[in-house]
């Protein structure tokens, strides 16, 4: 199994970016949360990565964050749930806010994610619960993962208005708020965001 790729971004695009590896190219399915985290082609990039096994080919999925991944295995392990509709969800929700939704077996939230119906929406928060919920939440407090500030949403907001999914602009904040420090105006946040999501 192939756990993690390191290389030159030859080329990427909003589902699959293709890094190449000492001259191998490994086409590599990802969702939207990644693709606007990734680096400009020719720079390199870091994917953690899982080994999907079919019958006719072996195919690899990408994530730039190792929780992205371990939540992308959860849920492929639930009942009629392929690689394709978990990229789709990791796509539509953050990772936060797919926990919190599990936890809180907050049924609508998970529906309104696009490709999932009640009945996919249910059966998550029933077969997950115990797996990705509890235990996942109290990781995060454990580690001691801080609220985001008042600036940080206001900059989510304005990033989901320009067209980005939640999960997305979330990320992006995230990154950039880390970057510009502590104390940063609501527009040099959300300037920094852009520029890594224009990567």
């Amino acid at each position: 199994m192939i756990a993690r790729i390191t290389g030159k971004l030859a080329e990427k695009n909003p589902d699959r970016a293709i890094v190449d590896v000492n001259g191998v190219g490994y086409l590599i399915y990802v969702p939207l949360s990644t693709y606007y985290l990734l680096p400009k082609p020719g720079q390199t990039v870091t994917l953690h990565t899982y080994t999907h096994v079919r019958e006719d080919a072996l195919v690899l999925y990408g994530f730039k964050a190792p929780d992205e991944l371990e939540s992308f295995q959860l849920l492929i392990g639930v009942t009629n749930i392929g690689p394709k509709l978990a990229l789709n969800i990791l796509s539509g929700i953050s990772v936060k806010d797919l926990r919190k939704a599990i936890v809180d077996s907050d049924i609508v939230k998970l529906h309104s994610v696009p490709g999932v119906g009640p009945k996919t929406a249910e059966r998550i928060t029933f077969e997950l619960r115990d797996k990705m919920g509890f235990p996942a939440l109290e990781e995060e407090a454990e580690a001691g993962a801080t609220p985001m500030t008042r600036i940080d949403e206001e900059a989510v907001s304005a990033l989901i208005n320009l067209g980005y999914t939640p999960p997305v602009a979330e990320s992006a904040v995230a990154l950039a708020a880390k970057s510009a420090g502590n104390g940063a105006e609501l527009k040099e946040l959300i300037k920094e965001s852009l520029k890594i999501l224009s990567g």
